[in-house]
């Protein structure tokens, strides 16, 4: 639902004209997906939808019909990039295949967001969030890992493994219009969704090698402290993991007897003894707040953190002072806020050019317009849910 949306959507935001395509009657899933407001299911106020498709147009068109598909390829013969996110049974079911496009256009760029990719063993397997953040390993080190053989496996809210498919999608859609300017042709761009999470493990793939350590957020770190702690209001990180760094922690904390033990003499000590070590530091760290000892920490240097919630992001002074927080005015939703953009640029600041489009909103202006069929031929096109 959302890959080909958001890297679109990326685009769209840095000044590209974007046409999104839905099915008729329904439209996009996504418009079914909320949240919505007061709970009430809205089609055109879901605000995954609202998010992912600010600054496009809209239109309907069924590619499981012949004249669907015939329409996509007069609409591809006059663009850029054509951005989805089929797998490849669909793909050849509604026609997108990069040979017919590209000879209507040698210039377009197809860029096709997979879960597997377009060949291996698995190109044809569909796949939902659940089954990719497991499929690209991150769901095995959030649970499930060493030191947590009893707990499953821990995936992220919400889509997380299409965005990620996305903001990857857009930069490589980038990179083959830079191309493009140099070889004067497009081609025909594929991402793999289960690659792009696998991408972002960090040192994971390196500690089994150079360690013998299988990477988990559970079990046994080779070094402390670098764990989560629980205040009296909320709770801290702390990555007091340099020596010079515990020492001024300690000394934060009053010099405690137990902090001179041998147990807790290094960094490797430390994490040895880490369920001794955390149960202490636990027991001072709770009569505390958040905010007094991320103001403590950060006065002495400390690595420390507030873990944010929902709450505390929305109401960030940083983050309002930086203009971070969006609102959009929409025909059926009313004044919506959501996330803006996360960069600034100096000279051609983002904004927000128009809302997410109602279902069909600009069939007209697409067919008749830019297409030049007539009033009367989108109206037996409707007729026969084709737009």
């Amino acid at each position: 639902m959302v890959s080909a949306a958001y890297a679109a959507k990326l685009m769209a935001d840095l000044g590209a004209e974007v046409l999104k395509v839905e099915p008729p009657r329904d439209g996009d899933p996504t418009r079914r997906r909320g949240p919505f407001p007061g709970g009430v299911a809205d089609a055109e106020k879901s605000g995954l939808f609202l998010y992912l498709n600010t600054n496009k147009r809209g239109i309907t068109l069924d590619l499981r019909q012949p004249r669907g598909r015939e329409l996509l390829l007069a609409l591809a013969a006059d663009v850029d990039v054509l951005v989805h996110n089929f797998t490849p049974p669909q793909m050849q079911a509604f026609g997108i295949d990069f040979e017919v496009l590209a000879r209507r256009n040698p210039q377009l760029v197809l860029l096709s967001i997979t879960p597997f990719g377009l060949n291996g063993p698995h190109r044809d397997y569909h796949a939902t969030d659940l089954t990719l953040w497991n499929a690209g390993g991150v769901a095995y080190l959030n649970g499930g890992g060493p030191g947590g053989e009893d707990l499953p496996p821990l995936k992220a809210f919400g889509q997380q493994s299409e965005f990620q498919g996305g903001l990857n999608a857009a930069i490589a859609g980038l990179g083959a219009l830079f191309a493009r300017l140099r070889t004067g042709e497009g081609q025909h761009v594929s991402v793999s969704i289960q690659e792009c999470i696998a991408a972002i493990l960090e040192l994971t793939f390196e500690y089994w090698p150079y360690m013998g350590l299988v990477a988990s957020r559970l079990g046994q770190k080779p070094i402390q402290p670098l764990d989560f702690l629980e205040c009296r209001d909320g709770w801290i990180f702390l990555c007091c993991v340099e020596e010079h760094q515990w020492q001024t922690w300690v000394d934060i904390m009053g010099n405690p007897e137990w902090a001179g033990l041998e147990l807790f003499e290094n960094r490797l000590t430390r994490a040895a003894n880490w369920d001794a070590l955390k149960l202490l530091l636990q027991e001072w760290v709770s009569d505390h707040s958040v905010d007094e000892l991320y103001r403590a920490g950060q006065a002495r240097r400390v690595p420390l953190a507030p873990v944010s919630t929902m709450a505390d992001l929305l109401r960030s002074e940083h983050l309002k002072s930086r203009g971070f927080f969006a609102v959009l005015d929409h025909p059926q939703a009313g004044r919506v806020t959501c996330p803006g953009a996360p960069y600034q640029f100096a000279a051609t600041p983002w904004t927000i050019r128009r809302p997410a489009p109602l279902l069909g909103q600009h069939n007209e202006e697409i067919y008749v317009r830019q297409l030049g069929l007539t009033p009367g031929d989108v109206a037996v096109l409707q007729e026969r849910n084709v737009v």
